[in-house]
């Protein structure tokens, strides 16, 4: 049996050139990285060279990336650290209805503890209204968190038309980029962002490294105290190999040239997938802007899950959940309007740089060959 991987948005595989990266900080430079002394020094040096890295992905200092866990605790930073740090100024936070539960969930912990929280809808293509987030400022709003890109259907949000916003209205603004680096522009300048989250294992390096940008000037509580690491914003002793592997990853992710066969991959398949089912497949999501590997698509009068499971070596994921025996709409989809004729058969595709031509014509294959049969006997 063939495997193909079209899961990237979930996680994506170590780069090797990551892999090499890491392989001295499993076997000699094992010193702490806030230690005085000789066997510090490869350590620190190759957490600063690191931090160098993301920072020039990001556009940004060194001295404003910090790292962190991963990208749900970025976020949990960023919120909570906003929040706590600015409780004296307000306590009125802005998102709207399809960011990652790592957002959603530390705002409903927010507002157990009197945060005021704006969740504002958005169109059947996934997109907040920049108006509507200007309208639900108010004199107690302290930070607008929008993420980059949605994980599910790739749509990007006007994130530089809100960072203006923010900007006008002298309000903190955060982005959720862990789906974005590496495959669009990240540049926290022209996005105008303050606060900025990175994932590394959606950015071909490790799981359990990540990091938040953080424009100078913008004080944040920090989530873990201890020893005052990170220039006191997150406490615990930094890994080298961690911060290696993600410093290389992002070093890998500011060419974008790889980006445009990915595209290009994407749309032959989507336009295989009308090939084979005509109107019984609909895309899920804005159809130009949004990220250039993903591909959410509902297969009509179907259930997603049913879809994959007759695809054989083929690694996705569904757009809708099923509890107990009863198949939910995706709360994405949903706040989009999508119908649960369609919805309930949505699969997202997510290609990275492993993904070819003869795997995406093997799926067509046995998609066509599901939609012959089916045919034939219905």
């Amino acid at each position: 049996m063939t495997s193909i991987y079209l899961d990237y948005n979930a996680s994506t595989p170590i780069d090797p050139v990551v892999q090499a990266v890491m392989q001295p900080y499993l076997h000699d430079a094992f010193g702490n990285p806030s230690s005085g002394h000789w066997a510090s020094r490869p350590a620190k040096d190759a957490l600063e060279h690191a931090r160098r890295q993301v920072a020039s992905l990001l556009g940004a200092q060194p001295d404003e990336i910090v790292f962190t866990s991963g990208g749900s605790e970025a976020n949990n930073l960023a919120l909570k650290g906003s929040f706590f740090a600015l409780r004296d100024c307000g306590d009125h936070i802005i998102t709207q209805v399809t960011e990652h539960p790592s957002v959603l969930k530390p705002l409903a912990f927010l507002q157990k503890l009197g945060a005021s929280v704006t969740m504002l809808p958005v169109d059947a293509m996934g997109r907040v209204d920049p108006d509507a987030v200007r309208r639900a400022i108010t004199p107690r709003t302290v930070l607008i968190s929008i993420m980059h890109a949605n994980n599910e259907t790739g749509t990007l949000q006007p994130i530089e038309a809100l960072g203006a916003i923010a900007r006008e209205h002298g309000v903190r603004f955060h982005t959720d980029a862990a789906q974005s680096a590496g495959k669009v522009a990240t540049q926290v300048d022209p996005l105008g962002v303050d606060l900025l989250s990175l994932a590394g294992h959606k950015l071909y390096a490790p799981k359990g490294i990540g990091a938040l940008y953080v424009r100078r000037g913008t004080l944040l509580e920090p989530l873990i105290h201890g020893a005052g690491h990170e220039q006191g914003r997150r406490a615990g002793t930094e890994s080298a190999l961690l911060a290696a592997a993600l410093g290389e990853a992002c070093a890998l992710a500011g060419d974008l040239a790889p980006v445009t066969r990915i595209r290009a991959l994407r749309d032959h398949f989507w336009h295989a997938l009308q090939d084979v089912y005509g109107e019984r497949v609909v895309l899920h999501g804005h159809p130009t802007d949004r990220l250039p590997n993903t591909l959410n698509v509902g297969f009509v009068d179907r259930i997603g899950a049913e879809v994959l499971a007759g695809l054989e070596g083929v690694a996705a994921s569904t757009g809708s959940a099923c509890h107990a025996g009863v198949v939910e709409l995706s709360p994405v989809l949903a706040a989009m309007g999508v119908s649960e004729r369609t919805g309930m058969g949505a699969v997202r595709f997510s290609l990275g740089r492993g993904t070819t031509r003869a795997d995406i014509d093997a799926v067509v294959d046995q998609l066509r060959t599901s939609e012959t049969t089916r045919r034939r006997d219905g």
